[in-house]
């Protein structure tokens, strides 16, 4: 298992010697030390991957693409080591990394195809006077920011069109779950992806480092995954040197149950839906509104569900919702819960914080939730599901909408007209309708409001990575 700092193609150590340790979420222990970092290290890989860049961006699309695909054949065959080695730094039950793995996966797969897809246009001037020739340009350097949240899938969500378009590459991962994105290092090196067109920086001063790179004028785009607060910051970072920006920020998704749809589905998509991950995903349904007839039945069958999930060690095959990734996330998630209990909230199941080792939390389902709690606020993060009733689509809408967040909704109906008309009037860049799951390598993801700009996945994800340039031509 590769430590160090990767840049240029080689392990080295960070120039400070400064190293940090990974944590394993179920146990509290040291599961490895790493190289940690810092703005010397960041400006060495930024130097990498420019000096790496003209190369690649005039390596024929084919080729690029082939070491894509490459990437995915190795990612593939090695699932069963990467999603231990995700469970063991992340926390995640190994359902959750297997899945975890093959969702990363086909990234490369889609990008290894989209290389060949850069199109352009030409087309004849209004007024006759010349031809609009466009081509497409790869962006440059790019500063890819990821969480810990999926530390394979948000790796590759980046790295795959950026690759594909020709761009090179600077990965700073989440310092909670390095060891992934330095596993996916080795892996695109093997692949055949040349010294300096990937770097990948472990840091614990993420802001300085990041910082550091974004004040370098020869970077030209930073993609970053996480919360709404640091998106903020970045933006202004990336404004001072007018930088290409991409932003997938905070969710908090409402999970809409009309009397009339299907139970079993809602329940099944439910369960998806919240318990994803544990609850740990920007995706996660946060809010779940139920039409008061089939409130009570929802509730009790939900909380029948999560009241028998098997939590434990993210590792063993038995596990079902594993630890969170840390004490802070642990306290976050159980304040919120305490808050809601304390405001008039009733725990059909679970609500008490064990007692222990490790980062559990239970699965948890309250009733009651008055619908200015601050549970229903923020992005809770962990396996907790707040219902609130209500009576109306006009009703649904306005609580579905009340939230400064427009990620990913989930709406439950069998009319299909009041299906698509409660998708369009939500505020969201993503709907799941009559689907707990929307996430898909081959569809545009992301959000509107304060959950992002930019799309990852499909042919925009792409399009993130390139620059249309317009020539006037005559012949």
């Amino acid at each position: 298992m590769e430590t160090e700092l990767f840049i240029g193609g080689k392990w080295v150590p960070a120039s400070s010697a400064r190293r940090f340790d990974v944590l394993d979420p179920a146990t509290g222990d040291v599961l490895a030390s790493v190289a940690d970092g810092g703005e010397a290290d960041a400006i060495a890989a930024v130097d990498a991957a420019a000096a790496a860049g003209p190369g690649w961006a005039s390596t024929p699309p084919r080729v690029r693409g082939e070491v894509l695909r490459k990437a995915f054949e190795l990612m593939t065959e090695r699932a069963a080591e990467l999603a231990r080695l995700i469970s063991l730094e992340n926390g995640k039950a190994l359902v959750d990394a297997k899945g975890e793995v093959t969702y990363a996966a086909e990234f490369f797969r889609w990008f290894a195809e989209e290389a060949v897809r850069i199109d352009g246009n030409v087309a004849t001037a209004p007024s006759g006077a010349n031809r609009i020739l466009v081509t497409r340009q790869p962006v440059g350097v790019c500063v890819l920011v990821t969480p810990w949240n999926f530390p394979a899938a948000m790796a590759t969500r980046k790295i795959g069109p950026a690759l594909a378009a020709g761009c090179t590459v600077v990965l700073k991962p989440a310092s909670d779950t390095p060891l992934t994105a330095l596993a996916m290092a080795a892996i695109l090196t093997e692949a055949g992806v040349p010294e300096g067109v990937v770097n990948v920086l472990p840091s614990r001063s993420s802001g300085k480092v990041v910082s550091a790179m974004l004040r370098d004028a020869r970077v030209r785009k930073v993609s970053f995954t996480g919360s709404t607060e640091v998106g903020r910051i970045l933006l202004a970072q990336a404004a001072e040197n007018v930088v290409n920006t991409s932003m997938e920020l905070g969710g908090n998704a409402p999970f809409v149950v009309f009397a009339d749809a299907d139970l079993d589905a809602a329940i099944e998509g439910a369960m998806i839906a919240k318990m994803r991950n544990g609850g740990e995903a920007c995706t996660a349904a946060n809010r779940f509104f139920v039409e008061a007839g089939v409130a009570d039945e929802f509730s009790r069958r939900l909380a029948q569900r999560m009241s028998a999930l098997v939590v434990g060690p993210g590792t063993d095959e038995k596990t079902q919702v594993g630890p969170l990734v840390n004490e802070d996330t642990v306290a976050k998630v159980d304040s919120l819960v305490q808050g809601a209990l304390a405001a008039g909230a009733s725990a059909v199941t679970g609500g008490t914080r064990p007692d222990g080792p490790g980062f559990y939390y239970p699965p948890t389902v309250l009733t009651g939730v008055a619908p200015d709690a601050a549970i229903l606020r923020e992005e809770i993060f962990g396996p907790v599901a707040p219902i609130v009733t209500f009576t109306g689509d006009d009703e649904a809408v306005r609580l579905a909408n009340d939230t400064e967040f427009g990620l990913v909704a989930y709406v439950y109906t069998k009319d299909l007209a009041r299906g698509l008309r409660v998708s369009e009037a939500i505020e969201a860049g993503m709907v799941g309708l009559n689907r707990g799951l929307v996430s898909d390598p081959a569809a545009p993801f992301g959000g509107v409001k304060q959950s992002g700009i930019g799309r990852e996945g499909g042919h925009e994800g792409l399009l993130e990575y390139l620059e249309s340039k317009y020539i006037a031509v005559n012949w």
